[in-house]
């Protein structure tokens, strides 16, 4: 019999810790081609404010070493590409190849060359030496993550004396009317506009099962000061429906 540790969540099923990381592929496989417009109607265009603010958080500078983990099509990685300049560099990765083939061809598309590199990666396990990146960046993609300690500790690991790293993700409402809203909103739409959009209904109703199972902004808070990070800080976005947590190497 599995023991406790062996077992990890895939939305609201309980599954053997080996296989999340294959369900969750299956998932983005299914969703990459459309990606980018499910989530301007999930968010009605919301997302990108959100971006943006975690872009502006991350106090970005020319020439810097820049890794983002679950870059998915890119939205931050293109801005960050910007931002470091001809002598930086921004390393995009995802564990996902349908993902990441679809940012990739989108950074081209945009006119990215020289100061964007590509790899497939997991989070969990990153291919890359101690203090060798000045900010990490994971936008929705840590509540994907099987074992999200390890995710933080890896990302402690790699940043250099003085980096940050900031965890963009969808958190917990911070008042009851607006959470009721949200749950109608998730399980009652968010799967109708999956399955009329995407043809995939499942993908999504898993989505939006993952983000009620993703820690709140307190214990992630803890799970990043517990990894090492120091003066970590929550920017609540949206009363709470997505935040921001930023934490310090030092």
């Amino acid at each position: 019999m599995a023991n406790q540790r062996s077992r990890t969540h895939f939305g609201y099923r309980t599954v053997e810790s080996g296989q999340k990381a294959g369900l969750v592929r299956e998932v983005f496989d299914s969703v990459a081609s459309r990606y980018d417009l499910m989530n301007d109607l999930m968010s009605l265009g919301i997302h990108r404010l959100w971006k943006r603010i975690a872009v502006e958080l991350a106090a970005v500078r020319a020439g810097q070493r820049i890794l983002d983990l679950a870059s998915g099509t890119g939205d931050l990685a293109d801005r960050f590409a910007d931002l470091v300049g001809p002598e930086g560099l921004v390393l995009m990765t995802d564990i996902n190849a349908a993902m990441l083939d679809v940012g990739r061809d989108r950074m081209v598309d945009r006119g990215h060359a020289g100061n964007l590199a590509y790899a497939q990666v997991d989070a969990e396990k990153l291919p890359l030496p101690e203090n060798a990146i000045d900010v990490v960046t994971i936008a929705f993609g840590l509540r994907n993550v099987t074992a999200k300690e390890q995710a933080l500790a890896e990302m402690f690991r790699v940043l250099r004396p003085g980096g940050r790293a900031l965890v963009l993700e969808f958190s917990k409402p911070v008042n009851k009317p607006l959470e009721k809203i949200y749950d109608l909103y998730s399980f009652g739409i968010l799967p109708h506009l999956g399955r009329l959009v995407a043809k995939d209904a499942e993908s999504y109703r898993y989505l939006a099962e993952s983000i009620r199972m993703h820690p709140d902004q307190e214990t992630l808070r803890g799970m990043m000061e517990q990894a090492g990070f120091e003066r970590c800080d929550v920017h609540n976005l949206t009363g709470g429906i997505v935040a921001v947590h930023r934490g310090f190497k030092l």
